[in-house]
């Protein structure tokens, strides 16, 4: 499977399933699909650093970056509006006006 990345609500919410419901790591690895002693470390980095364990880090990103990702947010959240309208167009006519009733 390679290097899998996991987001860190994933790896937290994991943790959590050990440390606060009392889950057996093996099984909640099996239950997650987590490869083999990966919660292991997970757990341990837990108990080490408490809430800073899994917490994001991120470089500030340059004005041009976050508007080219803004444009293509923009982009997408557009063409799922139009989508949406074309849905309802849909589901709104009256069925009984086609049919010949």
């Amino acid at each position: 499977m390679g290097n899998r990345r996991y987001d860190p609500d994933f790896k937290r919410e994991a943790v959590r399933m050990v440390v606060e419901d009392g889950l057996k790591i093996r099984e909640v690895e099996q239950n997650l699909g987590i490869t083999y002693g990966v919660l292991k470390g997970w757990v341990q980095k837990h108990r080490d650093h408490q809430d800073a364990a899994f917490s994001v880090r991120t470089a500030p990103e340059s004005p041009e970056a976050e508007l080219k990702r803004l444009r293509k947010e923009n982009e997408r959240l557009q063409r799922e509006r139009d989508i949406l309208k074309k849905a309802v167009a849909i589901i709104s006519t009256d069925p009984h006006r086609y049919s010949g009733s």
